[in-house]
């Protein structure tokens, strides 16, 4: 499962990596609502609910669809701006319909074909459809659609005050330091984009980031399939701090492909593919090789050592060893004429985490 965004035929100067003051509270935010996404996190997130006045936390509450479960996508600028003022205002410019499509999609959960024909803000069917959406998800979700639907204005004018609340109460004295990070991480790529080309500046975003063999697109492994055009607009690459492990990407039509990727850890572990995590679980499913793999947790065996002590014909055990040798969740050791399995205790361990990993990017 994989998003594609095809780049062919896009200049080398319409890939940029820049920071975003507004991705970045974002980020934040989704920290705040989702904390259990971001244990390294918690003790930051604490404190700045302890914090911070009544009102801005209801607040909070009250607008989270745009960013908790998915980011609206004018929360992910394509342009960055030098401050989160000037990026509040080229949210400002947005027509009300494209701002209030992109936050039903976030707030009513929904795939974004659902959005695809008539405005909600004109025509009652698809007003209807937002709204019965909104009510599935839960009754703030159906109050802050019914209240976007009835009056933009007033919801995008609460929703920056809300923004500008949280530059004043934490964002504001988080950046100072976030923003020296961002910096180091984009000299770096814009280095690589420079000197080495973008197969060097996309390995260097993430593993689960590449050029496509063809050179013409660039592919992000995530769970879902979907594709995208870069071919007027260009790509914007945003780092984050408070983002991992997410990737987010925008993609939907109308959108300049946007991607929010993790700065890197003083020692960052490679993600797991989710082909890698798919065969691990595909190896797992079978009773027989999880009856092989409770043998192997208690030393090596060999393949006649296995068939014997589950009655099996070393054939059989021969086929399921080898899925689970592809994927990963054995090693082996040749000894004379034999040869002796034995669990990969690492990988198996991490499966879980892996498997979180996965899902969150």
């Amino acid at each position: 499962m994989t998003l594609r965004i095809d780049i062919g035929g896009l200049p080398s100067g319409r890939l940029r990596f820049a920071a975003s003051p507004l991705a970045e509270l974002t980020a934040m935010l989704h920290v705040l609502a989702e904390p259990g996404h971001h244990p390294q996190l918690a003790g930051w997130a604490g404190d700045v609910w302890a914090g911070l006045r009544p009102e801005l936390a209801e607040r909070l509450k009250e607008a989270e669809f745009l960013w908790r479960s998915s980011r609206a996508d004018f929360l992910v600028p394509a342009r960055p701006r030098p401050t989160l003022a000037e990026e509040l205002d080229d949210v400002d410019r947005i027509d009300d319909e494209t701002y209030v499509t992109a936050a039903l999609v976030t707030t009513c959960g929904s795939n974004r074909v659902h959005f695809a024909g008539p405005s909600p803000l004109a025509d009652a069917t698809a007003r209807e459809r937002a709204l019965d959406l909104a009510q599935a998800r839960g009754t703030l979700q159906e109050a802050f659609a019914e209240r976007l639907l009835a009056d933009p204005a007033a919801v995008r004018t609460r929703v920056r005050h809300t923004l500008e609340q949280c530059a004043e109460a934490f964002f504001d004295a988080a950046w100072t330091d976030v923003a020296v990070r961002l910096a180091t991480d984009l000299r770096l790529k814009n280095d690589l984009l420079k000197r080495q080309g973008i197969g060097a500046a996309l390995a260097s975003v993430s593993g689960a980031v590449t050029l496509a063999p063809d050179g013409d697109g660039i592919i992000v492994d995530k769970l879902q399939d979907n594709a995208t055009t870069a071919h007027d607009t260009g790509v914007t690459f945003l780092p984050s701090v408070f983002g991992r492990p997410h990737l987010v990407v925008v993609h939907a039509p109308g959108w300049q492909p946007v991607v929010q990727y993790p700065v890197a850890e003083a020692s960052p572990s490679e993600p797991v593919s989710l082909e890698a995590v798919t065969h691990r679980l595909e190896a797992l499913a079978h009773p027989v090789r999880l009856r092989l793999l409770r043998t192997l947790a208690r030393g090596p065996h060999t393949t006649g050592e296995l068939a014997h002590a589950w009655e099996l014909s070393p054939p059989e055990v021969s086929r399921h060893l080898a899925v689970l040798r592809r994927a990963g969740l054995l090693t082996s050791q040749r000894q004379g004429r034999y040869v002796r399995y034995a669990l990969n205790v690492p990988d198996l361990t991490t499966l879980g985490a892996d498997l979180l990993a996965a899902v969150l990017r």
